[in-house]
């Protein structure tokens, strides 16, 4: 650019707009700058000298940056305002936009902003004095300019940036009467500028797979320069003959979408007129690319919403779904019930083709329940067996516990034996929701839907929800079952693990150790009753393991003593609360311990075992048996739970353990009081309360 650019710097950070002033013309020689340290210093510099741009600050004391742009342009609504601050947003970035600066632009660290800054003003100014120039043009050469218009109609009609630039060289060589006319698009990805166009009449001297990358040629100079040019005679510049296309060529810049080149075959072939024309040729032509391309993001922005609307839509659809399903598997009251309403609710969707549940109690895993679909398609998975694509699918959910998605079943690999079901039944999306509750484990719910990647992020996040819901449904019919029969499977275990407690304190001492009792009191803090050897001394062992918190003895007899110990709670504990297991017996001798579990019909002995195997994986199954026990004893069970409260509870369970109700007494009131961290009466108070709820059921049939 030959013309010098006087460039107003503003910002109040001492020191910094002449620094930023410096750099700006040692990056363009063209520019000078003056610095001022405020709005009010900015406003005396206009009112004394003329501006081509002005870089400011956003935050400063008296004015702030658009306060300074507001009052700017109520005597140059045109005049190029950058606004260059340190902060950076989304809203700041529309606040500028809306009050009308020329550009935004973000400060950051290192020289290359400067460039980029220096580049940024250029073009800005380029722009504000080619309409300046335009508007004079206007006054001088209005029938030219009449002319122009009507012939460039055409361009502000084109839809396209392909029609905008055939239409732009199309009217250069109809108004310029030249022998070269072509547009370059810079294109971002791979940094070029690449034939967009060229007029019929000179497609033989335009060569459309050329290209000019980053600093080759006239072409590239000028659209990094963001300045139009005028080569008299290019061969004088010293560049290639093949990066030029004619003798003499006029070259404008058409933002950052490209260039517009007219030539010549003679030397000096563009007068003063013929280069107003084009400066406002491709001024028309890049406002006219700016519309095509705000209305492709309009465009593309509508169909992004259309997109999110039918999301939101479906999304709608399935929550309403899922809501059914909620209400109908609330009132069953058999897992198979459960099961069944699910399958029959998702199969009767338009959005669903079919859907069919597999259990884990089996191994492999095989459908259960279904809908939509016929027998004979379930009978396909059943007699594949582990071959099954869907059953890979089912383990991998159960073991991921996460949700899992096939996209395309006609792609995917392991899927081939289903390629012609897929054809036949109309799916190619195949989801799979794991039925958890908590850490245990049911099946999962394969869901059949038409389509490619059909399932949307909400919709797999909804259906997720849904699985956990089933999850809790089925434990608690099963656990409601539990409570109705008298039969249930007791597993004796034997662990050589040194990881559970028993087994190392069984290391420790000498002769066999007893595990009374366990009360699960809140905060994760458990307090257990152990039996050990008179002859055992429990403290000095006990003192070097942090995962005992205090140790006390409750009584004390000629063969055993009955200590009480607070613990954290331990992955053993874990595993017997997740799957509602009751111990029964727990006896530990050099380093090996045995434990009886009475384990729930519902609840999978396999899962249990390798639950707690996972914890202590030196432990074997010694043995599995039916067991039928009272259902008085289960109701006994079930009113204690249901009448007393924990504190009661607790009271009771301690009395039990630790021997208070044997004659004589193993322990005292004082005793378990201080065991459960309360004051003798209070304790007191919560034991005979609970043995006074237990008295009235014995008396009353449990009446109140």
């Amino acid at each position: 650019m030959s013309q010098p650019i006087t460039v107003l710097v503003v910002d109040n950070e001492p020191g910094y707009a002449d620094l930023a002033g410096s750099m700006l013309e040692r990056e363009h020689d063209a520019i000078e700058a003056v610095a001022a340290t405020s709005a009010d210093d900015a406003l005396a510099v206009l009112d004394r000298r003329d501006v081509d741009c002005i870089v400011s600050d956003y935050e400063m004391p008296s004015l702030s940056g658009l306060e300074l742009l507001e009052r700017i342009r109520e005597d140059d609504p045109d005049l190029p305002f950058i606004l260059y601050t340190g902060r950076g947003s989304e809203e700041l970035a529309s606040e500028a936009i809306a009050a009308g600066v020329t550009q935004y632009f973000q400060k950051e660290s290192g020289e290359e902003q400067y460039a980029l800054l220096a580049n940024q003003i250029t073009n800005a100014v380029s722009q504000y004095r080619a309409e300046t120039e335009l508007r004079e043009s206007e006054r001088r050469y209005e029938r030219t300019l009449t002319t122009l218009h009507e012939t460039t109609r055409d361009l502000m009609r084109a839809e396209t940036k392909d029609e905008i630039y055939q239409s732009a060289v199309d009217t250069a060589g109809d108004i310029l009467d030249v022998a070269v006319a072509a547009a370059y698009a810079f294109e971002p990805t791979d940094g070029v500028l690449a034939h967009a166009a060229s007029m019929r009449e000179s497609r033989e001297l335009v060569d459309p797979e050329m290209t000019f990358e980053r600093g080759e040629g006239l072409v590239w100079e000028v659209f990094s320069e963001g300045e139009s040019a005028y080569y008299e005679d290019v061969q004088r510049t010293g560049v290639e003959r093949a990066q030029t296309l004619s003798r003499s060529e006029l070259i404008a810049p058409l933002g950052t979408h490209g260039v517009l080149v007219a030539g010549t075959e003679d030397v000096d072939g563009f007068d003063e007129t013929m280069t107003e024309l084009l400066h406002i040729l491709a001024a028309n032509t890049e406002a006219a690319l700016d519309r095509a391309e705000r209305e492709q993001l309009l465009r593309e922005h509508d169909r992004t919403l259309t997109a999110q609307n039918e999301e939101l839509t479906r999304l709608n659809h399935t929550n309403e779904i899922v809501r059914e399903i909620n209400h109908g598997v609330a009132q069953a009251s058999t897992r198979d019930e459960i099961e069944r309403r699910v399958c029959d609710r998702l199969a009767d969707t338009d959005r669903y083709l079919f859907a069919w549940i597999a259990t884990n109690d089996d191994d492999p895993p095989t459908p259960t329940a279904w809908a939509g679909v016929d027998a004979a398609y379930v009978d396909r998975i059943r007699d594949d067996g582990e071959c099954a694509p869907e059953v890979g699918l089912v383990k991998e959910t159960l073991a991921t516990e996460q949700v899992q998605v096939v996209r395309n079943v006609l792609e995917a690999d392991d899927w081939s034996p289903r390629r012609k079901d897929a054809l036949t039944y109309g799916y190619q999306t195949v989801l799979s929701v794991p039925l958890v509750d908590d850490e245990r484990r049911y099946g999962a719910l394969l869901v059949h839907v038409p389509g490619v990647d059909a399932i949307t992020d909400s919709e797999r996040e909804v259906l997720g929800e849904l699985g956990e819901t089933i999850g809790h449904a089925i434990r608690s019919v099963e656990q409601t079952r539990a409570m109705l029969t008298d039969s249930r499977v007791e597993l004796e275990l034997t662990s050589y693990d040194e990881r559970l407690l028993v087994n190392r304190l069984s290391e420790r001492i000498s002769g066999p150790i007893t595990l009374e009792g366990v009360i699960d009191r809140a905060d994760d803090e458990v307090v257990v009753f152990v039996s050990v050897p008179s002859t055992a001394e429990l403290g000095p062992v006990m003192a070097e393991w942090a995962s005992v918190e205090t140790l006390s003895a409750v009584s004390e007899g000629e063969d055993e003593t009955l200590f009480e110990l607070t613990l954290s709670s331990t992955p053993f504990l874990d595993v017997l609360r997740t799957y509602d297991v009751q111990l029964r017996e727990a006896t530990a001798e050099d380093g090996t311990t045995t434990l009886v579990l009475e384990v729930p019909q519902h609840v999978e002995t396999r899962s249990l075992i390798e639950g707690f195997q996972n914890s202590y994986p030196d432990t074997e199954l010694d043995a599995r048996r039916e067991t039928t026990g009272t259902r008085s004893a289960r109701q006994l069970d079930t009113y204690l739970e249901e009448r007393l409260t924990d504190k009661q509870f607790e009271a009771l369970q301690a009395a039990h353990y630790s021997g208070f109700f044997e004659w004589p007494r193993e322990s005292t009131g004082e005793d378990l009081a201080d065991a459960l961290d309360v004051s003798p009466p209070t304790y007191h108070y919560h034991l005979r309360a609970a043995e006074r709820k237990l008295v009235t059921l014995a008396f009353d049939g449990g009446s109140n």
